[in-house]
This record gives C-alpha cells, structure tokens and sequence, in this order.
C-alpha cells in the first residue's frame, strides 16, 4: 500500500520536492534555487535544463531526507502519484527531436513583449481577447513570449511551421522530460497562454493566426487531475505523474477553497489572491483576470477570477541582494520592526510595471515621501507594507466585480511567517487573516490532485478535513488611520505611471 504522495513544486527562485502523509503533513521536503538571468532591463530569463537537473536532484534529495527522518527507509514505491505545480506563464520552446531548449525560459516577470503588445492593442485595445480569454493584453502572459522567440530566434520560424518545435509553460516542459514525451498540459497553465478559450478549453485559432503560432507547438489540454503518463528517468521510475495546476491554481486547491466566494492569498516572489467564482466564467470590469481554478477528472471546470501583483517577496530580495541592506530576507521584520511606522514614505515596487488591478506595463518603481527622517528601517517597513496595500487594492477590486464580501482572508506562502506584514495585511484589509497548519499549500494543492486521481483521497471532503488553522491575526487599527494610510498608498501608486516613454 502506497502511503504518501508528492509534489514538483517549480517556483520562479527555486524548486522543491514534497513528500506528503494522508493528513496532508509534510514528510520531507528538499528545494534548491537556480539562476536568475537579467540580459537587459526588464528581461528575465530561466535555464530550463538547469531546471530539469535541479528537478532531479530535489526529488532524490527528499526521498533521502525522508528515510533518514523515519527508523524504515521511504522507497519510491511507497509514493502513490506525484503532482506538478509551476511557476506560471514561464514560455520554454524546444527542438522536438533533440529535447534541446533553443533559446532560454522567458520569465512571467519579462516585459520585452511590450511592442508586441502595443501593436496587438491598435486593434480592439487592451481587452482585445479579454472575452475568450478572460485576460487583458499584458507582457505577463505566454502567448506572446511564444511570438518573440519565433521572431527573434534564427530559424526558429520555419522550424515551428514544419511542426519540429514544442512549447510549454514549466509544467509540460518537466512532464514531457519526466515522461519521455508526453506533450500535455492542464486547463489551469492552458488559461495563462492567451492562447486557450475559456468556454471551449481548447486553443483559440483565431488568436493562433493573429499570434502566427502553429499548434502543432502547443501541449494537449488535460484536466488538472488525470494520469498523464508514468515517470522514466532518476529515482521514481515507474511513478504516475497526475496532477497538474499552475502555482496560484494549486494554492487555492490546497487551501480547500472549494465553495464559490472563497478565497485565498499567496505570497511569494509576487502576490496572487484567488476568489472561487464556481462553474461559470466571471469577467472583470475591475481590472483582474479571468481564470481557471482547477477542472478534476471530467468534473466540470471550476473558475476563479485573480488578482496578480508583480513583486511582493522579490522586493525583499532586492533590499537583500541589489541593496545590501539585509543578510537574509527573514532579517527584514527585525529592521521593520527598529522604527514605529513607515515616517511617512511609500515603496511601489513596480520594477515590471504595475499588473492587477492597473496593468500597466510603463509604470516604474518609486519610493515616495523621502525626508533626512528616514532610515533603513522605514525602507524596510515599507517595503513589507507595499505587499499588504497591493492585495487592498486586488481585494477592493475582486468585491467589486464578484459581489462577494471576504469574511476572513486564507493565507500562504513564504512570507506568511512575518508577524509584522500579517498583522499589518488584517489592519489595512479590516478582516481576519488566517494562516493554515500547513502553510506548503502550493505543492499540498498538487499533491492532492495527483491523489485523487489514483484514488490515494476518495473525495474532496476528505481533503476538506486535513484543513487547519494555525494562527489569525484579527485587525487592529481604527478607521481613520487605515482610510488616511491606504488613501496616501493610492497617491504614491499614481507617482509610477507613465514612467517608460
């Protein structure tokens, strides 16, 4: 009997194994980063075969832990499924018959598509393809990143149209290594193209001509929990791979947010808050996108409207690595904590532009309301601050178009441990924050869809029980400091439009 299953979790600074228990516990988990390459301003890119080895060595690396934490050995045989979850619109293009990458992974953070963009919005403006797609045009989404290879790589066109070319977000790029071949990927990834029609869940082929992309690239669209094929290389040969959600997807899956209105909040590199909209696609007037929550087995497809901010987490790595101002990013909330507010000034991180609810992809970063006042330590409060005002303005947006009024906010992620920006993020919101006994919701979102697919949960009841608290932060400031504070918020946010000529 098989008792655990794991998760792939492929994020945008590193990659992590899960190895998890029926109860939805962590067994053991090993993560190693991998590079991040800045070629120009603005451009981000990933090395998808570095990504592949650490894959490897993480899911080795796990199994190692795991047997080393228990009296018997955990053998890959005693691993039910394994689940993918990825960092999302991530374009990787490979040669079909070499397997060989033939330009680096194009980030979600790159905004070199932003001519492509411009030229695609002289025709229907930014919301273009808004109504198939559920997404406005923005340098954030796949399909584009697509077009600029196909048009920046030599040769890369003819050899598209010859069919001798694959595309796929980080998710189909590991299956298809994983599996040897097996080109898929699931409605979740599929929804964060530009590329897929929300109504049809197939690709759109009106878009494809407009975009001049083959689909003979593109993966076959699969439910977010099915057997896509068995593993045939490294330590868990022979395993199923069957789950499959985008890193935000799977987060809300993890988090159980399975009846319509509720929601959840991640936060990592960026910032993503999911509000469960049920069986049919709400579109937005309020500047967030329409997606896919998850589709399990031939259930029918759940959606999700989101909120996605650009830099949250990252911008705590800035204060770390660009600016010398902290050893390690759990050091900021001591810094934070040294000054009693933020002195007055205001961090918009908008170092990619500015995503939901504004989209624009000319804004800059600022820091506002400099004095000889401010330290290190009023850089570093803002900057915590800054995550917790732009998921005020994702969630005054999502309330908005759903007519759902959030009672309490369900949190996870790497910063969910920062006493400081939780209690702050209940403050500025006016509602309960709660973080789960796991906070590894991402991967436990994965893992869970591959378990059900091999029938290791019966149900998404069962699902619903491992599900518990571990803290709430309950808010605490009065009225009229929260309205004066997010009204500045509003203020310095204008200061960055505009900024790119």
């Amino acid at each position: 009997m098989s008792k655990y299953v794991a998760a792939i979790d492929q994020g945008t600074t590193s990659t992590r194994f899960i190895i998890f228990d029926h109860g939805g516990n962590v067994i053991a988990v090993d993560q190693k980063e991998h590079r991040q390459i800045y070629p120009k301003p603005g451009w981000v890119e990933h090395d998808p075969l570095e990504i592949l080895e650490r894959t490897q060595e993480v899911m080795q690396g796990a199994l190692k832990k795991a047997s080393r934490q228990y009296t018997m050995s955990v053998t890959s045989d005693q691993i039910a499924a394994v689940g993918v979850t990825n960092q999302r619109e991530t374009t990787v293009v490979w040669d079909r018959k070499t397997g060989k990458p033939i330009y680096n992974a194009i980030v979600w953070q790159d905004t070199r598509t932003d001519v492509i963009i411009s030229k695609f919005a002289k025709t229907g403006g930014q919301d273009r393809f808004r109504k198939k797609t559920g997404l406005p045009l923005a340098t954030y989404f796949s399909g584009p990143k697509i077009k600029w290879i196909l048009d920046n790589v030599k040769g890369a066109k003819a050899k598209a149209q010859k069919g001798e070319l694959l595309f796929g977000n980080i998710d189909t790029w590991l299956i298809w290594n994983l599996t040897a071949g097996k080109h898929v990927t699931d409605v979740t990834n599929a929804s964060r193209t530009m590329l897929m029609n929300l109504n049809t869940l197939d690709w759109d082929d009106e878009i494809l001509k407009v975009m001049g992309i083959p689909r003979t690239m593109l993966p076959e669209i699969k439910s977010s929990s099915e057997v896509y094929g068995n593993i045939k290389m490294g330590v868990l040969q022979g395993i199923p791979v069957a789950g499959d959600l985008g890193d935000q997807q799977a987060a809300l899956f993890g988090q159980t947010c399975f009846k319509v209105g509720e929601a959840k909040n991640t936060y990592g590199t960026g910032c993503f808050m999911l509000l469960n909209t049920g069986e049919k696609p709400v579109q937005s007037k309020a500047g967030l996108l329409t997606t896919l929550g998850y589709k399990i087995g031939n259930k029918k497809p759940v959606y999700a409207l989101e909120g996605s901010i650009a830099i949250t987490g990252a911008l705590i790595q800035w204060l770390r690595d660009n600016m010398g101002m902290i050893q390690s990013s759990a050091e900021v909330e001591a810094v934070a904590n040294s000054v009693e507010d933020n002195g007055g000034i205001y961090f918009v991180p908008a170092f990619s532009g500015l995503y939901a609810p504004y989209w624009k992809s000319d804004a800059r970063g600022v820091i506002v309301g400099m004095t000889r006042y401010v330290n290190k330590g009023h850089i570093a409060r803002a900057a915590l601050e800054a995550t917790a005002y732009q998921t005020r303005e994702v969630l005054d947006a999502m309330e908005k178009d759903s007519g759902v009024k959030l009672r309490t906010l369900k949190v996870d992620g790497g910063m969910v441990f920062n006493e400081l920006l939780m209690q702050f993020q209940s403050d500025i919101l006016n509602v309960p924050v709660v973080r789960p006994k796991v906070a590894e919701t991402t991967a436990l979102g994965a893992a869970y869809a591959a378990g059900l697919a091999v029938g290791f949960w019966k149900n998404t009841d069962e699902l619903k029980k491992n599900w518990g608290r571990d803290k709430e932060w309950s808010p605490k400031m009065d009225a009229k400091r929260r309205a004066g504070l997010y009204s500045s918020w509003k203020k310095a946010v204008k200061r960055t439009f505009d900024w790119v000529e």
